[in-house]
């Protein structure tokens, strides 16, 4: 994130590498093969870990820390083989007034090098509890070393750690003093935070802990700061530059709207109604991202605003990832705008022939206010006659070049994308830094929680029980599987064996329906469809139903291998159940090996909270999984973390939304380098930010 700052400013830093004395065309080779190819390329190569020998007393060590001792063996070294090349070796070690044991393991030759009363020095993990040591490193003689702290580098090829060592080390030797300091002495002072040239040495020389949190501090911050001025400034121009229309709208006719809903608004849905109609009536475009839990309310927020729109005299859109639940959007708002002769049309690819050219027709006349759809609303031939307002549900079902020519079939139109899979606020002012946010954090009131429990697999028998209990009461369930197929790599059930299995089990009772990924979507309409209708009454799938299905008579859904889920993922496959007025139950399928994998189920048991999920799912999982890597559209940072890090996050975007708001940001020789920076981002040039 930090090179681009360096592209207009500190041109000395730009030199190649090979201006840096000791480092030759072949050494260069290999760094270039790294992605380091000037000065301050390789000095913003920072260690993704450190091996600290610095030497505590016992008593000061955690439960699992890493920990270097000197001691003094005190009894002959035993040795265990299992296999021909496995051993392990025990032998006691006397440190300061502690007998501890200590474990090496497939190093039996240290057994004849050990001596009674020999001075080792031993690093690895402390075992508090059995009072041991599991050594990753034992070397005889006492204590040596050069640094207490090394700096452990990423490396590549021929490269070495100590390579990248030694080449950082002279790199800052030589031009360490031309190190630039950019951020304002008031944010230096203010957090107390070093210089960046002392940052930048102690994050690869560091003297001490306690000089490497300092280190990491500054360039955490500084980091998280140059991100979010890119996302601000954004945030900025697209708002200033979006000219938008102030629609005028009748605030009588719409709050007897929202009083004829049958069911009062929550705090949550007024809240974000009250940001919502803000945005409408300002001369900006709107460009809003609207989150909300499964079931908290969000098409009635969608709805009120559409309806504001139509009284304004503009055309709305609503374009959702799924024909069904477009179909499902369609029948919620017509029997919402049935009352107030707003005309509601659907269009999706199974809308054909005269019926579709006779809804196109009234659509582009204008007869038509709000039209509902999938992927079929960004056809060509659909056009609308004023078209002020956009919405995406499930916004990342979708491409940006979609949202983009659903939005410009208006001018200036307002937007507003919707997503039910909830995303911690970290992650959401880092991805979506240039958008609005607005949190539907409330539940309607008497909607039933759904009771969530674990069970092991030798328990499928009694799950079947409970799960045949309540399709005896007509209801119907849901079993989720993580493949498709049997797998030779992955001890996990697959859906067409399930689909056999329950096919023999339900016999002759129940029909048991079968979805997965490799459908066509026609062939996955027409399962959802006999789903929807009853007609099958349990439904075993991949994962395809997690977005978009709303059958209130489901009432059960087990989830097999449950382990192999994320915590917001099996959040969004339980939000498939729960939509009627019948108490509703998820049962987790699980035997987890893994302490994180019975930590999740533990918490999918404890609470229906689709954002406390997501926060913990975070920090189980890490922000590259949340999203999943390919779709994430999160940027790289190179020393910072999103979620360990999430204070300085928080205050760096506090302090960037400051900065470009104010006049003496733009003017001021203090802010020249920052201002720099963001022209070379592109921020200004409408390019897409690195």
């Amino acid at each position: 994130m930090m090179l681009s700052l360096h592209r207009n400013v500190n041109e000395q830093m730009q030199l190649p590498i090979t201006d840096v004395k000791g480092i030759g065309e072949e050494t260069a080779s290999l760094l270039h093969d790294m992605g380091i190819y000037n000065v301050m390329n390789l000095l913003e190569y920072f260690p993704y870990r450190y091996e600290d020998y610095e030497m505590k007393p016992l008593t000061e060590v955690k439960h699992e820390e890493r920990v270097t001792v000197e001691g003094q063996v005190h009894s002959m070294p035993v040795v265990q083989f299992f296999g021909k090349k496995k051993s392990k070796l025990t032998c006691r070690v006397l440190v300061d007034k502690y007998l501890i044991t200590v474990t090496c393991f497939n190093r039996p030759y240290l057994k004849t090098k050990l001596t009674l009363g020999e001075t080792v020095v031993v690093t690895g993990k402390w075992d508090q509890h059995r009072q041991m040591i599991t050594a990753s490193e034992l070397t005889i003689g006492p204590y040596k070393t050069q640094k207490d702290i090394e700096p452990i580098y990423s490396v590549k090829g021929k490269m070495t750690v100590k390579g990248m060592r030694r080449f950082i080390g002279l790199a800052l030797q030589q031009h360490g003093g031309r190190i630039e300091e950019f951020l304002p002495v008031a944010f230096l002072s203010q957090y107390k935070l070093l210089s960046r040239s002392e940052a930048i040495y102690y994050i690869h020389n560091p003297k001490s802990q306690a000089h490497l949190k300092q280190a990491r501090r500054r360039l955490v911050y500084e980091e998280f700061l140059l991100f979010q001025l890119k996302m601000q400034a954004l945030r900025k121009v697209q708002r200033e530059s979006a000219i938008g229309i102030a629609k005028t709208i009748d605030e009588d006719l719409l709050r007897a709207f929202v009083q004829a809903l049958p069911f009062p608004l929550t705090g949550a849905q007024s809240r974000v109604v009250s940001e919502m109609m803000k945005d409408l009536t300002s001369p900006y475009r709107m460009n809003r991202l609207l989150q909300g839990d499964v079931g908290s309310g969000k098409t009635v927020v969608a709805a009120i605003g559409l309806y504001a729109s139509v009284l304004a005299g503009y055309q709305g859109a609503l374009m959702v990832p799924t024909e069904i639940l477009a179909e499902q959007h369609f029948e919620s708002l017509v029997s919402l705008f049935e009352p107030f002769n707003v005309k509601v049309e659907l269009l999706t690819s199974s809308v054909k022939g005269a019926r579709r050219r006779d809804i196109l027709a009234r659509l582009q006349d204008g007869e038509v206010n709000i039209l509902v759809g999938t992927h079929a609303l960004i056809q060509d031939e659909v056009n609308f006659k004023r078209l002020g307002f956009v919405i995406t549900d499930e916004q990342h079902r979708f491409g940006v070049a979609q949202r983009r020519v659903l939005r410009e079939k208006g001018e200036h139109a307002d937007v507003l994308f919707m997503t039910a899979t909830p995303i911690p606020r970290t992650l959401a002012i880092t991805a979506f830094g240039e958008m609005d946010v607005s949190i539907i954090d409330e539940m309607p009131a008497g909607r039933k929680k759904i009771e969530t429990y674990w069970a092991k697999e030798t328990m499928l028998e009694r799950v079947l029980d409970f799960v045949e209990k309540e399709l005896a009461k007509g209801r119907q369930a849901y079993v989720i599987c993580p493949l498709i197929e049997e797998s030779e790599k992955l001890d996990v059930q697959n859906a067409i064996d399930v689909h056999s299995m329950l096919t023999f089990h339900f016999q002759n009772k129940y029909n048991v329906g079968l979805m997965h990924g490799r459908l066509s979507a026609a062939e996955k309409e027409e399962v959802m469809k006999e789903f929807s209708r009853n007609e099958v009454q349990l439904l075993v799938s991949t994962t395809v139903v997690e977005v978009g299905v709303n059958v209130p008579n489901a009432t059960m859904m087990v989830i097999y291998d449950a382990e192999r889920f994320g915590l917001s993922q099996l959040h969004q496959l339980r939000g498939r159940v729960g939509r009627g007025s019948e108490q509703s139950y998820c049962i987790l399928l699980a035997d987890p090996k893994s302490e994180v994998g019975k930590e999740r189920m533990r918490i999918m048991t404890e609470t229906n909270d689709g954002f406390v999920l997501s926060e913990k799912d975070l920090e189980l999982r890490g922000p590259g999984d949340f999203f999943g890597s390919k779709q994430s559209g999160l940027p790289v940072f190179k020393i910072a973390d999103m979620v360990h890090d999430y204070r300085a996050l928080e205050t760096a975007r506090a302090d960037a939304a400051r900065l470009v708001d104010e006049d003496a940001f733009w003017k001021e020789e203090e802010y020249k380098v920052l201002r720099e920076y963001l022209h070379a981002s592109g921020v200004f040039q409408g390019e897409k930010l690195d």
